[in-house]
């Protein structure tokens, strides 16, 4: 019974702390938006998320290391969304070459929807760098497995046509969160899908490729 009670108080004490480092980065985000990440004080984060400054450094040493492992939290969760989509990535392209997709690209895209506001300051104009950097290299590793997985005759190396499709990707998710996410996830998937397995001219109607 005293461990029961145990492991509750140790998951309402995780469940504190996951809301707490959350208000903390939704004050960062909001602040980045009005008056960007160089402008900004420990005292602008700890007043916005009302919390003291005391609480802000039991979690991070400065507002670098919070946008850091902000940062880091999410590569960690698209990494983990990869992972699970990976044995399924090479069984699910077109068939009809119309309604199949990627499920592991539904999944990230709505991943960038529930956390839309810290994507859309990171991948924005004035935002991250070395974060557009780290996600194009988990696009990158996602890309080279599925292309191993296939087994197919390569028309170009792999590094190149790797390159191409996360310069591509991240494009296409930096013009969603900028037109605040008209298309829907799964639209935005079966989008991309589409690009990537067919080709921009075939998407253009400028290639026929399906035959």
């Amino acid at each position: 019974m005293k461990k029961e009670l145990h492991n509750m108080s140790g998951r309402t004490t995780d469940r504190r702390v996951l809301r707490t480092k959350r208000m903390i980065r939704d004050a960062l985000t909001e602040l980045m938006e009005k008056k960007g990440f160089e402008r900004i004080t420990v005292s602008d984060i700890t007043e916005k998320a009302d919390i003291n400054r005391g609480t802000f450094y039991l979690h991070y040493r400065d507002k670098y290391d919070l946008l850091e492992q902000s940062e880091d939290e999410l590569i960690r969760d698209i990494e983990k969304i990869s992972l699970a989509a990976q044995n399924n990535i090479a069984k699910n392209l077109f068939n009809n070459r119309k309604e199949e997709f990627f499920p592991f690209m539904e999944k990230l895209f709505e991943y960038i929807h529930e956390n839309y506001n810290f994507f859309k300051i990171v991948l924005g104009p004035n935002g991250d760098p070395s974060f557009q950097v780290k996600l194009k290299e988990v696009m990158r590793r996602n890309i080279i497995k599925n292309i191993m997985a296939r087994k197919g005759k390569m028309l170009v190396p792999t590094e190149y046509l790797a390159a191409y499709v996360c310069s591509a990707h991240l494009g296409v998710i930096q013009h969603w969160l900028e037109s605040g996410m008209e298309k829907s996830p799964r639209e935005m998937s079966v989008i991309l899908s589409r690009m990537t397995l067919l080709g921009p001219g075939y998407a253009a109607g400028l290639v026929n490729t399906a035959n």
